[in-house]
């Protein structure tokens, strides 16, 4: 089960975590709605519309005519709307998605799919969704592999890696074809102060203590000041690597 506390502790943080969170690679988006075209896609999970925006940029070429996001936060609900003009989410989860049965080609969940009851959401994403409708996962996951990242997230408690998201989710259930798992890399650029402010929009550091906050944060500074890869730099390179599971609906 998951934590309802954490899942919803985002909205106090709302305006912080759309500045400072990755947006998502266009080729990981275009992986992800392979073989479509003018569709109508539901952001499951919208938070404050970092998908939602990147998806609302393929309508230029095409691939996406509709974007509809859903969000059970209200404090993220009117961050979408803010950042997002001429979009307003929907009050639902994806437990309870507000839309008719076969309304949708695609369903996509930015960072947000660890949250989830997920039998439950299997079985209203594949409602939702025509036949061989598309459903899609995508996280961003800091690249460990570099050694201040790992020791980045050991501070601060981080704890999805790709392993979890590769193997953790691998199944969507019986309404869904086997998994397929798409992988890109890309980068955001950051000062120091601007990573812990992103860090401080994690669910871990919004539902801590003012002692464990203390901690964290003197970690983080000790670590940008005395890190051979970050002492001295006035900005970062934090890298990312983007995973898209994608199934289609029997």
């Amino acid at each position: 089960m998951t934590d309802p506390t954490a899942a919803l502790s985002f909205g106090a943080a709302a305006a912080e975590y759309d500045r400072f969170r990755p947006r998502y690679p266009r080729a990981a988006l275009r992986w992800a709605l392979d073989g479509l075209s003018d569709a109508r896609v539901v952001d499951l999970g919208a938070g404050t519309g970092i998908l939602t925006r990147g998806l609302l940029a393929l309508t230029a070429d095409g691939t996406v005519g509709q974007v509809v996001p859903v969000e059970p936060d209200p404090g993220m609900r009117a961050q979408l709307a803010a950042a997002t003009p001429g979009t307003t989410a929907l009050a639902g989860s994806a437990e309870a998605v507000p839309l008719p049965d076969g309304s949708a080609d695609a369903v996509l969940v930015g960072q947000a799919y660890h949250w989830f009851d997920r039998e439950r959401a299997h079985a209203e994403a594949a409602r939702v969704l025509r036949p061989s409708g598309t459903f899609a996962p995508v996280w961003n996951i800091r690249d460990e592999r570099v050694g201040w990242v790992a020791e980045l997230t050991r501070i601060a408690h981080l704890g999805d890696n790709a392993g979890d998201v590769t193997q953790r989710y691998a199944d969507f259930g019986a309404a869904f074809t086997a998994v397929e798992v798409g992988e890109f890399a890309h980068a955001t650029t950051l000062t120091p102060d601007e990573v812990v402010s992103m860090l401080h929009t994690r669910s871990f550091w919004l539902t801590a203590d003012a002692d464990e906050r203390r901690r964290v944060d003197a970690e983080l500074a000790e670590l940008f000041a005395t890190h051979p890869d970050l002492a001295g730099r006035e900005t970062v390179e934090l890298p990312y690597r983007t995973f898209v599971l994608r199934a289609r609906r029997r």
